[in-house]
């Protein structure tokens, strides 16, 4: 795992077409800002992990 400290505006980008911004920290939380092509899905991790538990047991069915 990569770890980088960035500031309120500062940006990481990933490959050609992701960029992560950070919007705003307050206290023990951080907003972030995500520019990614259309066809890139972006979900927070529970909501993947809910998404791939969807679609497994619909595909038990």
């Amino acid at each position: 795992m990569l770890v980088l400290s960035r500031k309120k505006d500062e940006k990481i980008v990933i490959g050609d077409s992701i960029k992560l911004m950070v919007i705003e920290i307050r206290g023990d939380k951080v907003r972030l800002g995500i520019e990614a092509p259309r066809d890139v899905s972006v979900h927070r991790e529970e909501v993947y992990d809910a998404i791939r538990r969807e679609s497994t047991s619909e595909q038990q069915s």
